[in-house]
């Protein structure tokens, strides 16, 4: 029979991959086997040292050059085309039954028919017969299925006539794109070219619109699965948006629609530029060339580029640290930036598609909805019901009208066509010419103000590279990713989010669950100065500097190009230096304190900028991440609002210790009068005045059941939902001890509860009263049906039953995907922000066991612990503990501080080479 095996590909040995040498060796080392069973064992063992052999040949020329991977591709479909046909002939010649048989062909389909084979991409492969199949072809299809399946090959297979193929390539458009990819391999060349002129002949025509219809709809599907869009933190490198995938359905549809045989060939049908094409090739090799170390380092098809191997193949694709950025976050910078290019060449070949259509017969329907629209500056026109210019003149002669299109677009609802986007990104030359334009800053923030929601224009202006243009800082934090687990957008993405947030507020669309923020912005507030704000918060990222700081030096020199006066450009700078201030002081300070709602009102000074701080703050959160914001943050920004704003308007003396405690006790006695006046009133006398100002009146009710009858040696354990601040609130009531923190600290992490809050106190009377507030591993409170589980097996930890130090070395674990996300450990020690503690922050790698490890490391060295703050971000935790030594003083002494420090830093290691063994 024939043997097809046209790549030329020489850059590895050529014996590896010689077919009819290696097959000359196959038989002197089969001459004299008899037995049919030997043959095969012995060809199979000569398959796999051949196979393996050329599976390190191309690892170690891959690794000379890890970021091209064209040739790698190619060279792994040519190894396979060595060991397929050697199976066949093997098959043929030594195994099956002597004598004549009918024709068949072996083709390769999929993406092995495309010559595109990654380590551990399957084999798809057709055998291809007439219409009977005689004992003889049954018997190599067999054997040769034998052979492969020893090798342990995934092997997708199918046996079918041409008329079978037809038929079923002709209602199931998988199938027809596979067989599209078909490419001969061994047997009869007349019966795969056959195939081929009839699936093109019979098959394709006419049905060019279904075709691409049902592609687009199999795209859609398959991205929804995969995340539904292009900037997720650990994206499908083949499936999800912006991968391969993309992009071989871009030229299967160009295939089928344009009868191309290669990408190139639509350069010169002038569906792509050259520049367009290149930047198709560069998307390509990278894409495969992560894909390829993907299976390399995981010896398995994996596709998934999790944390831990961006990692790695940010290593091994000669990434560095540099600006004060890790290699992988400049790693996957490259790669969100080749997806968004992918995006690109998507548009061009759906316009090509409607041009096809205007141009000859029908290929595809509702790509465009036609409704009816607002009428157009006339300085545009509509194109394929896209808006669009007559003349690139209207750009080069006058620039600002880009920006305008922009504007445009967003009024009316139409989409920009995208010949014309092809333009502007192609002369952004023009758009950095309109760098301190007024006009051009009017028609920019008109934008951003008079048409709804602006996302889908900045959006667009970012992908074509307009907004880095026109303020040329934002170029730097385009696609930029930021390795953290916390952040699910690249910057410039979380910029459009958070103003999105914003429009959506404005719009009334979330006034029950932000009633704060809505109530501001129906207020006299200034709109520009929040949208332009949002717009540069972050716009300092990804350099040594804080990137606060060195954001609200580039807003002291953007804002003035934007049309504000030195009044509102102060501002600005203000939000943009403090955007992070009243998040990290709800999250990361104990807001019960006076002192720290007397301190933040001091930095904000006016009402007005509380306001603005206070919607910038809600719209960042927002947009973080879809699960960012919750009950437990709104309850925190809220509160610090409310209090920040009786401050300002009248007064910080306003605040004070005293009234907060008679308060709290004038509402426990409301609460409970069908109490004995006596009970009621050793109650409101057992506890000193921080129980009274750190607690809601509903734990101060449940403290005062528990305490009720409570006996000098017993445990108290009450677990409810606070729905309010969306976690669990646990109550412990039991004999005041050294250490009692730690404790509790271990059993709720024994259970997997994640303490986001918590309050210790001492009654007058010994008992110690602690409130800590748990949420379960997705961030929300515990179902009651699991409240009583929980319970019991805390209430086992606090007897002593299980120790923690021991079970920690079990369960207190990070993920091997985690483990390489570095967070620096920082210990702080402020004086100044309470009037009674001393505050001690600590920020470091979070992990089950932490606050446990804390907490007993100050607990031995005889610090009590007041009250604890949990903030989380992503893989970052930083708990802040409100302290005091054995005799209720602050930690003054420097050296003092050095000693904790060092302790808890010791601490620190040890949990964290426990949680990696």
């Amino acid at each position: 029979m024939e043997v097809v095996n046209k790549n030329n590909s020489n850059f590895l040995d050529s014996s590896t991959f010689d077919f009819e040498n290696n097959n000359l060796i196959l038989k002197k080392e089969l001459k004299g086997l008899d037995d049919k069973s030997d043959i095969r064992s012995k060809a199979t063992t000569l398959l796999k040292e051949r196979y393996e052999n050329g599976l390190k040949e191309i690892k170690k020329t891959f690794e000379k050059d890890a970021t091209s991977s064209e040739v790698i591709i190619n060279a792994y479909s040519k190894l396979m085309d060595g060991i397929v046909q050697t199976a066949i002939y093997v098959s043929e010649e030594l195994l099956a039954p002597k004598g004549s048989s009918g024709i068949f062909a072996v083709l390769s389909v999929g993406g092995y028919g495309r010559q595109q084979m990654a380590p551990h991409s399957d084999v798809d492969i057709l055998f291809l017969v007439t219409t009977k199949i005689d004992n003889r072809i049954h018997s190599i299809i067999e054997s040769t299925l034998y052979i492969l399946w020893d090798l342990k090959l995934k092997i997708g297979h199918a046996t079918r006539s041409v008329k079978n193929c037809l038929e079923i390539a002709n209602s199931d458009f998988t199938v027809k794109t596979a067989l599209l990819e078909s490419r001969l391999l061994y047997g009869d060349k007349t019966l795969a070219d056959k195939l081929d002129k009839n699936l093109w002949g019979n098959i394709n025509k006419n049905t060019a619109s279904e075709f691409v219809e049902a592609k687009l709809l199999e795209r859609s599907e398959r991205l929804r699965k995969n995340g539904g869009q292009r900037y997720v933190l650990e994206p499908n490198i083949k499936e999800g948006k912006g991968g391969l995938r993309d992009l071989q359905s871009l030229f299967w549809i160009a295939k089928y629609v344009r009868g191309v045989k290669s990408v190139e060939s639509l350069v010169k049908l002038r569906v792509f530029t050259r520049s367009e094409f290149d930047d198709f090739k560069k998307a390509e090799n990278f894409l495969w060339a992560i894909r390829i170390h993907l299976h390399l380092i995981s010896e398995r098809p994996t596709e998934k580029l999790t944390f831990d191997f961006q990692v790695e193949i940010a290593k091994r694709m000669l990434f560095s640290d540099n600006n004060g950025r890790r290699a992988v976050e400049h790693f996957m910078q490259t790669y969100f930036r080749h997806a968004t290019k992918v995006g690109e060449f998507t548009r061009i070949i759906l316009t090509d598609l409607e041009a096809q259509h205007v141009k000859s017969k029908s290929l595809i329907k509702n790509l465009t909805k036609t409704k009816k629209r607002k009428a157009i500056n006339p300085i545009f026109c509509i194109r394929q019901n896209r808006l669009d210019v007559m003349t690139s003149k209207s750009f080069t002669g006058n620039p600002i009208n880009i920006l305008l299109l922009f504007e445009e677009a967003l009024r009316t609802g139409y989409l920009i066509h995208p010949d014309t986007m092809r333009f502007i990104s192609s002369n952004l030359s023009l758009v950095h010419k309109l760098q301190g334009n007024q006009d051009a800053a009017k028609v920019f923030t008109d934008t951003l103000l008079k048409h709804g929601n602006p996302e889908r224009a900045l959006r667009r202006m970012n992908e074509l590279g307009v907004l880095g243009a026109f303020i040329p800082y934002f170029q730097d934090i385009i696609a930029m990713m930021q390795f953290n687990m916390y952040h699910s957008y690249t910057v410039d993405e979380h910029t459009i989010q958070v103003i999105s947030n914003l429009s959506q507020i404005e719009r009334g669309e979330l006034t029950e669950s932000l009633p704060i923020v809505s109530n501001i912005l129906k207020g006299n507030i200034n709109r520009k100065i929040l949208y332009v704000a949002l717009l540069l918060h972050d716009i300092g990222k990804g350099r040594d500097e804080d990137h606060s700081i060195l954001g609200a030096k580039i807003t002291r020199e953007i804002a003035p190009s934007l049309g504000f006066n030195e009044q509102d450009c102060e501002t600005i700078e203000w939000l943009v230096r403090n955007h992070l201030l009243m998040a990290d002081m709800a999250q990361k300070r104990d807001i019960a304190d006076p002192r720290t709602v007397r301190d933040f009102a001091k930095t904000v000074k006016s009402v007005l900028r509380l306001d603005l701080l206070t919607v910038i703050t809600v719209c960042d959160i927002r947009g973080v991440g879809e699960n960012t914001w919750n009950n437990w943050k709104a309850v925190l920004i809220r509160a610090l609002y409310r209090q920040t704003r009786y401050a300002l308007e009248n007064g910080m003396e306003a605040l004070n210790r005293e009234q907060r405690g008679a308060d709290a006790k004038r509402k426990l006695r409301a609460a409970l009068t069908n109490w004995d006046n006596a009970v009621l009133k050793k109650e409101t006398n057992r506890h000193y005045a921080p129980y009274w100002q750190g607690l809601h009146v509903t734990a101060h009710i449940t403290f005062a059941e528990m305490l009720i009858k409570v006996e000098k040696d017993e445990i108290k354990t009450s677990l409810t939902p606070d729905e309010d601040r969306d976690a669990t609130r646990a109550c412990f009531v039991m004999n005041d001890h050294p250490g009692i923190f730690s404790r509790i600290s271990g059993a709720l992490a024994l259970v997997g509860a994640n303490v986001v809050d918590a309050r210790a106190y001492t009654s007058k009377d010994g008992f110690g009263t602690n409130t800590f507030w748990i949420q379960d591993d997705l961030g929300h409170p515990y179902a009651l049906e699991k409240l009583p589980k929980l319970e019991l097996m805390i209430n086992k930890t606090l007897r002593g039953d299980i120790l923690p130090q021991n079970e920690f070395r079990t369960k207190d674990k990070i993920k091997k995907r985690e483990r390489d996300f570095a967070v620096p450990t920082s210990i702080t020690f402020n004086n100044d922000g309470s009037d009674i503690y001393t505050i001690i922050e600590v920020d470091t790698r979070d992990r089950k066991g932490l606050l446990y490890d804390l907490s007993k490391t100050l607990s031995l060295a005889n610090i009590y612990i007041a009250s604890a703050v949990i903030s989380t971000y992503g893989a970052q935790v930083v708990d802040t503990f409100y302290v005091k030594d054995m005799f209720g003083l602050k930690f003054y002494s420097k050296s003092k501080q050095s000693k904790i420090e060092k302790k808890l830093k010791e601490a620190i290691l040890k949990g964290i080479e426990r949680a990696k063994i």
